[in-house]
């Protein structure tokens, strides 16, 4: 996130509805959402996982001049964040795919019917997927999904084991703001697209939420249990720091 900290006057006490705008950055056209926010004293702009988007969020009653001169200036950090991504993220066949943080190349076999597995094909980890070649990315994606949840329902399992608690109900969704979440009751949700990452970033999140379970807050008991039931868990912190926007970029429609 990138914020200016020059305060800024309100002109008004009602803030209107978000607006939104299409701004060329980086050779490619980003949908940008201005938000107004009558406790914001500063414009705030954010790139959303994966450089899919932007977000502003400006003091109630800003004037559009001053969100353009903003953004003007600051054209260059844009364009310097958004180049790090590809403006084709699309899935085909010949391209790869990670899996537990392995390339694997996507094979498309021409044939109606079948299942998406796991091979190798010269010696190199691929994935096949039959049906059409348009619905490669969403048969990929269901694939994902399954392997997903297979490794987060035993990774679960394990650490339940070890903090003596039980789960709720455990559902693989795909958010962009978080890459899992612990309900009041108990309920753990996580994105399915951790499965691309190295199983060691797998198990810390697995490891993340299930300390929720027993600590429902950020808070030191809270990261030593994390620690205590993920001893890699820093590394794997960082890992999703560096990459993790990456994972989120790929478009599997």
């Amino acid at each position: 996130m990138f914020a200016m900290l020059k305060k800024t006057i309100r002109r008004s006490s009602k803030p209107k509805a978000p607006e939104s705008r299409v701004l060329e950055v980086a050779g490619r056209a980003v949908p940008l959402t201005i938000r107004q926010n009558a406790r914001a004293t500063r414009i705030t702009l954010r790139i959303e996982p994966g450089g899919r988007a932007l977000k502003m969020t400006v003091p109630t009653g800003l004037r559009d001049i001053e969100v353009s001169d903003f953004l003007d200036r600051h054209r260059g950090w844009l364009n310097t964040k958004l180049s790090k991504y590809s403006t084709d993220n699309r899935l085909r066949p010949g391209a790869d795919i990670l899996l537990r943080g392995v390339p694997h190349l996507i094979v498309h076999t021409g044939l109606l019917r079948g299942i998406t597995e796991v091979t190798q094909i010269d010696g190199r980890p691929a994935v096949k997927i039959s049906g059409l070649e348009e619905h490669a990315g969403r048969r990929l994606s269901a694939f994902l999904k399954k392997e997903a949840r297979a490794d987060l329902e035993r990774l679960v399992a394990e650490h339940t084991r070890t903090i003596g608690r039980k789960p709720g109900v455990l559902s693989m969704k795909d958010t962009r703001s978080r890459w899992g979440s612990c309900s009041w009751d108990g309920n753990l949700s996580f994105s399915w697209r951790i499965v691309m990452a190295p199983p060691s970033v797998i198990d810390y999140l697995a490891a993340h939420e299930v300390a929720h379970l027993r600590e429902m807050n950020h808070g030191p008991a809270f990261w030593a249990l994390c620690r205590k039931l993920c001893p890699h868990m820093e590394e794997a912190k960082l890992w999703l720091k560096r990459h993790g926007s990456q994972l989120h970029a790929i478009d599997f429609d």
